[in-house]
């Protein structure tokens, strides 16, 4: 590490059980970030400014004015441009060192292995079944860990899932997604909300990366922003899980 990055990283190899290997493991490693909307901006933010070496940043969406009131990556003036390249902007902006590409196109379950196959660690700010399911199932396949979060009106969750055999996968949580999605657009979200779990998520991601306390693994973390209360569950695995079942 040079004199700049231990000043800059200082105040985290601080920590107990952290340090110089600890930073060192965080410059080497590389995330995939999924949605970088209201969950995946302080996601990578903070992942950027904590020195992570490698950020893949995807999504197909383009930034737009009603995004304005919680996704706090993008700005005014970045309105109409993808979201990606905003992103870029701003984590560039707050951490010149950390390597960023963009992937400006919808996650297909073809896409994601060639994705999976460069990061160490996977963290889904998506707003859809579709994209999460695609994202587990890869997750499962190559065996890397994913933090999950989601947030809406003023309630939140978030777990971690090790991707290993014997652990639970999202699907496991969600055999299947039911009936409509809820969306922020038809039902209203507030704003330091997806604050609150997007900084749990890059929490819980940092942890793994680093290997520092306890992970989510086999946990849910639920929030209710209204009374500002948690509640964790033990999250089992389902033996008829569609995704992990034939691995358990």
């Amino acid at each position: 590490m040079t004199n700049d990055q231990l000043l800059r990283y200082s105040r985290q190899t601080l920590l107990p059980g952290f340090g110089i290997e600890g930073q060192e493991r965080l410059l080497a490693s590389s995330v995939l970030v999924v949605g970088l909307g209201g969950l995946g901006s302080p996601v990578a933010m903070y992942l950027a400014a904590a020195g992570v070496g490698r950020l893949l940043l995807a999504d197909f969406d383009a930034v737009d004015l009603s995004n304005l009131q919680r996704q706090i990556l993008h700005t005014s003036e970045r309105i109409g441009m993808p979201k990606a390249d905003s992103a870029r902007i701003a984590l560039q902006a707050l951490n010149p060192e950390v390597e960023l590409v963009s992937v400006k196109c919808s996650l297909t379950a073809d896409l994601i292995p060639d994705l999976l196959s460069e990061v160490d660690l996977v963290v889904d700010g998506s707003d859809n079944f579709a994209t999460r399911f695609a994202v587990n199932a890869a997750c499962v396949a190559a065996r890397v860990p994913l933090v999950s979060g989601a947030a809406i009106r003023m309630e939140g969750q978030v777990s971690a899932f090790s991707g290993q055999p014997g652990d639970p996968c999202y699907r496991c949580l969600y055999p299947s997604h039911g009936s409509v999605e809820e969306t922020c657009s038809a039902h209203g979200v507030l704003a330091p909300l997806v604050g609150i779990i997007g900084s749990v998520q890059a929490t819980e991601a940092l942890k793994i990366l680093v290997g520092l306390g306890t992970p989510l693994f086999g946990r849910l973390l639920l929030l209710d922003g209204s009374k500002m209360e948690w509640r964790s569950l033990r999250l089992p695995v389902d033996p008829a899980c569609p995704v992990c079942s034939g691995r358990n």
